[in-house]
């Protein structure tokens, strides 16, 4: 019994002590605070979803579920302060922002090295940290996007046929690219309205090309730039429409070989997150969303053009609770530990071209 005891503790001193080691290892360093070789061309990572993707994580409060309790209390991400206290500032990755409804104007809300400012995050900080230090040249997070958007309707890409659906007994035609409205019903006349099916993606893209054209206000200095991945944090809206859920794997795949096409980009990497509170014995609808999501992952199988270029973030480990319609009660861990994951996500698939 004593042998049996002791074997038990050295075998738990070793797990601790390898549980250690591996969080050393993978932990991020402080940024150096150089400029990045302005030299390279600048990489482009798009950032693409709803409102989880802009961000809603607390930044200030002495309490769990701020930034700055998880960080100055709990120990957690390093790396986002000196040794004074102060927030850190990556000089090698810049922070763009931009966001419009349909195909309207542009408003401008981040253009700055990455740092944390203001009051909310989202998962930009922890791709931008991974991502920068992963890279040997300049980075650009540009962000273009806008809560409450479906993919299987606002931001349905061009390319994306319409499909009938059975509602209660009830036949229904739903959009392809540019029709409107959202549906109607098999053998009735469609009335449009002002929306048509992926009006929000065709701005939110000719947002950002508005800022890769003119990069010089956007990243000082830069002499050119190309687009190197994109992520996406989406799902929500989807999940309220049974018809949307059942094509979400449809749509997302057309969206990754669109995005592509828009951006002349046929070797960027791609990353998508799942909804956080969806775990993989859900049902129903956020079931179908989490299994459409998680089949475009390169190492998943089932779409050969995909593999090493394409993985999916499983979220619902790393969420410290609340779901996506809620923005996860605000909680900035969520968006950190998620935005980590993505960004640890595509600095391995980076790795695999070289």
């Amino acid at each position: 019994m004593i042998q049996r005891r002791l074997f038990t503790s050295l075998a738990l001193v070793a797990l601790v002590a390898q549980t250690i080691t591996t969080s050393a290892q993978d932990q991020l360093p402080d940024p150096d605070g150089k400029p990045a070789d302005l030299s390279k061309p600048v990489q482009v990572y798009i950032l693409l979803g709803q409102s989880n993707m802009l961000g809603f994580g607390k930044v200030a409060g002495a309490s769990e579920g701020s930034l700055e309790y998880a960080v100055k209390e709990k120990g957690l991400y390093p790396y986002l302060i000196d040794d004074e206290g102060k927030w850190t500032t990556r000089q090698d990755v810049r922070n763009v922002r931009v966001m419009g409804s349909g195909t309207g104007g542009a408003r401008q809300f981040n253009n700055e090295f990455l740092t944390i400012q203001g009051g909310r995050i989202g998962p930009e900080v922890g791709i931008g940290h991974y991502v920068g230090e992963a890279t040997d040249a300049p980075v650009l997070l540009l962000k273009s996007c806008i809560g409450n958007r479906s993919l299987g309707w606002d931001l349905l890409p061009p390319g994306s046929p319409s499909f009938e659906f059975n509602e209660g007994g009830k036949v229904f035609h739903y959009a392809a690219y540019k029709e409107t409205p959202l549906k109607w019903e098999v053998g009735t006349k469609a009335e449009p309205i002002g929306w048509y099916a992926g009006m929000q993606y065709d701005g939110d893209i000719a947002r950002a090309k508005q800022v890769l054209e003119n990069l010089n206000n956007y990243y000082p200095n830069a002499k050119s730039y190309e687009v190197a991945g994109f992520f996406w944090w989406q799902g929500d809206k989807d999940r309220y429409n049974p018809g949307h859920a059942a094509y979400y794997e449809q749509n997302l795949v057309q969206l990754i070989r669109q995005l592509r096409k828009d951006f002349d980009a046929p070797k960027a990497k791609f990353v998508c997150a799942t909804l956080g509170q969806t775990p993989k014995d859900a049902e129903g609808v956020e079931r179908q969303i989490l299994d459409a999501q998680l089949a475009v992952d390169g190492e998943a199988g089932k779409y050969k053009e995909f593999k090493g270029n394409v993985a999916s973030v499983y979220s619902h480990p790393l969420s410290k609770g609340g779901a996506s319609n809620g923005h996860y009660g605000g909680h900035a861990e969520t968006y950190m530990n998620i935005g980590e994951a993505m960004g640890k996500a595509m600095v391995k698939l980076l790795k695999a071209d070289r």
